[in-house]
């Protein structure tokens, strides 16, 4: 297994609108995709963060996916809304309850 954590920083009072963007592209994509073992999506304790932590098959399904057209679609409907471009951090998922 292969895991992603992803942190969003928003541009001030921006995260309602990026969570829309959110929804519209990604959850449809992360729904449908089978290579997703399991999916978190929430907010820091910070007003303009978002974390997402998402848990692959491979690391070759969370390399496709953060290629994948919704994905590409999301960061850049929402590129003018974030502070800076994501921080992505890879994990070596050792154990996944119910994979």
């Amino acid at each position: 297994m292969y895991a992603l954590m992803l942190k969003h920083r928003t541009a001030p009072g921006r995260r309602a609108d990026v969570e829309a963007i959110w929804q519209r592209h990604m959850q449809p994509a992360i729904a449908g995709n089978p290579g997703h073992v399991g999916y978190i999506y929430s907010f820091g304790e910070d007003p303009d963060v978002i974390v997402a932590v998402q848990v692959y098959r491979s690391r070759e399904d969370g390399a496709a996916f953060i290629a994948s057209a919704p994905y590409l679609r999301y960061i850049e409907e929402s590129r003018d809304m974030l502070a800076h471009e994501p921080e992505i951090t890879m994990l070596d998922a050792r154990w996944v309850k119910g994979a």
